[in-house]
Formats: structure tokens, C-alpha cells, sequence
């Protein structure tokens, strides 16, 4: 039904807002998902990884922590719990409030809302890649799985001037520049 309305609107030649262009955060689905034009950063610490993009300098925290908080409050990010299986960091979040989307689309999600992903390196090191599982019985008949994969910016960066690099960089020239 959501989707509906929110196509009807669309299809009425009416402005339609993404949650960044209102300042609102994105949620751990589009923060993950979404075409990835500016770096994003990782530190890591010993208590939590934070996750940092450039693009509207979203935040998301992952603790490092054994289990979840025994209550926990409903958020934009919801509660990520992060613990490492051999190189791969996994991360379980629980608590997201219904007010985020799944995707560029809209799709809403409900309050419970369950992602689990494996972020993980690739091709000798050059392409992290994440595997996430998303279960929502409130929204979707059946669980759901997403890869995303990111090149590193580092190597690009260190062999060329980014500020002189084409709008429509190919991936040898590096991320698209503002």
C-alpha cells in the first residue's frame, strides 16, 4: 500500500524527498545498499566499529559487544551488535523504528525489521564485500538476501589528482567527484 501512494505521487509529477534531501539518516539498508559515490570511512576501535560516509556524513555504530541490550529502544539505525568470524564482521541489528526505507524506492519496512551482514574482503584484498540477510515479517513474505561490494578509493587516490577526475569516473579513474 505504501509503495502504491508513494508511486501514485510520483506518477502525479509530484516532489518526492529522499530522507537525505530532509536531513533525516537513511537507515542501515540504504546506508549499505545505495549506489556508494562517496568513500566511506571504517574505524575501528575496541569497543565499536563506526562506519562514516563522506555524502551527508551519515554515522553508523557497531559494538562489539556479545549480545544485545536487554531493552532495546527503537532508532533509525536500530542496534547493531558486531562480533568477527575469522576476517569477516558480522553484524547483527534488531530495533530499527519504521520510519527508514529499504531502498531508493521507499519500500517501507516495519519495526521488525532484522538484518544480519557479513562485511568481508575480496580479490585479494581489493573489494569489500557484504552479504546481508534481511528478514521482516511484518513487510516481506520471506527472507531476503543482498550483496553490496565496495573498491578501495585509497590506491585510486594515491595515483591520481581526484580533483581533476571526470564527472562520470570509469573504475580506473576513481569514485564520481561532486
Amino acid at each position: 500500500e505504501k509503495v502504491r501512494e508513494r508511486n501514485e505521487i510520483v506518477l502525479a509529477g509530484k516532489q518526492v524527498f529522499s530522507q537525505h534531501a530532509v536531513c533525516w539518516p537513511i537507515g542501515v539498508l540504504v546506508f549499505l545498499l545505495e549506489p556508494m559515490t562517496r568513500p566511506m570511512y571504517f574505524v575501528q576501535g575496541p569497543k565499536e566499529v563506526v562506519m562514516i560516509t563522506s555524502s551527508f556524513n551519515d554515522v553508523r555504530h557497531i559494538y562489539l559487544a556479545d549480545k544485545h541490550s536487554a531493552d532495546v529502544k527503537p532508532s533509525w539505525y536500530g542496534e547493531s551488535i558486531g562480533h568477527y568470524e575469522g576476517d569477516t564482521l558480522v553484524v547483527d541489528t534488531i530495533g530499527f523504528n519504521d520510519r527508514t526505507y529499504v531502498d531508493g524506492f521507499e519500500t517501507p519496512h516495519t519495526t521488525q525489521l532484522h538484518t544480519v551482514e557479513r562485511f568481508h574482503m575480496i580479490d585479494g584484498g581489493e573489494i569489500l564485500e557484504v552479504n546481508v540477510h534481511v528478514e521482516d515479517p511484518g513487510a516481506f513474505t520471506m527472507p531476503w538476501d543482498a550483496i553490496q561490494r565496495y573498491r578501495r578509493f585509497e590506491a585510486v587516490a594515491s595515483r591520481k589528482n581526484v580533483g581533476n577526475l571526470t564527472q562520470l569516473a570509469t573504475p580506473d579513474e576513481g569514485p564520481l567527484t561532486e
